[in-house]
């Protein structure tokens, strides 16, 4: 996954309008505005790094002669003590864009480096580390983008991507038969349809409908096991709900295709790194 420019601006943006609204009280009252600092970034934790380009980018549209070297770049294991980031601008916008851009690279490096564990928790298996919808509004992009750097990969972007029939769908249409034949109708014939089921009696159905991905919701290892021996290739098998850090090996075992993890985005613990002034 790649990130467009506008994207990182329009987020960068309304962090700092949230931010700062129309005066720095502090620092437009402290700090003459013609001077000029350099600081530096220095991780305190070990991890996989993620944002630093956008984390850079907030000093740039404070400061159109702001300059920066990027020391460790977005993929790139980082140790606790490492200088990532050296910059040099507007001692007013170092300042004012201290939050926003830690905000960002902070949020974005723990997804990678959560993700990452996952990938590795599951190496050796066929699994792959997926994401999901659950991202915090206006940010799904940033978050997206860290999941993919931690070597993790995107489920769908949004609901524009891929049919997906979760329990309140079939609830609300009455039937799996009957929702996954009427999507057929009228969806176009490039659009994939995934169902999520929640034992091996669904499974069958969704299987019989040849419905090309099955989500197994909050099914046991032993379940899976066996839906992954009834499915014998018949469709990807992407197993879902209360995946974590414990349990994860577990379930890559069952030789299921993709583990979906909300908690990559929704709740993930922030990486700790500083912003330092050289004095």
């Amino acid at each position: 996954m790649k990130l467009m420019q506008f994207q990182i601006d329009d987020i960068i943006k309304t962090a700092l309008n949230e931010d700062i609204n129309y005066i720095d009280v502090t620092t437009d009252n402290l700090v003459d505005e013609n001077s000029v600092s350099t600081a530096r970034y220095v991780s305190k934790d070990d991890g996989v790094l993620c944002g630093i380009d956008a984390a850079m980018r907030v000093f740039k549209l404070l400061d159109d002669n702001a300059e920066f070297k990027i020391l460790i770049h977005d993929g790139e294991k980082v140790k606790k003590g490492d200088i990532i980031a050296r910059i040099t601008c507007s001692t007013r916008a170092l300042l004012k864009g201290e939050r926003t851009a830690l905000n960002i690279v902070q949020h974005m490096s723990g997804i990678a480096t959560a993700t990452n564990r996952c990938v590795e928790l599951v190496k050796g298996t066929k699994a792959s580390i997926a994401d999901t919808r659950k991202t915090l509004p206006g940010l799904r992009a940033l978050q997206k983008y860290a999941v993919t750097v931690g070597g993790g990969k995107n489920h769908r972007y949004n609901l524009s991507d891929c049919a997906m029939l979760k329990d309140t769908h079939l609830d609300a249409y009455g039937s799996m038969t009957g929702a996954v034949n009427a999507l057929r109708e009228k969806m176009g014939h490039t659009v994939k349809i995934e169902v999520e089921v929640s034992d091996l009696e669904q499974l069958r159905e969704a299987l019989d409908l040849g419905v090309e991905i099955i989500m197994l919701d909050n099914m046991s290892c032993e379940d899976m096991t066996e839906a992954v021996k009834i499915t014998n290739g018949r469709a990807k098998l992407e197993a879902s709900g209360n995946v974590t850090e414990k349990t994860i090996a577990a379930i890559a075992q069952t030789g299921v295709d993709i583990i979906s993890l909300g908690a990559l985005t929704h709740s993930v613990k922030a990486f700790d790194i500083s912003m330092k002034i050289d004095k």
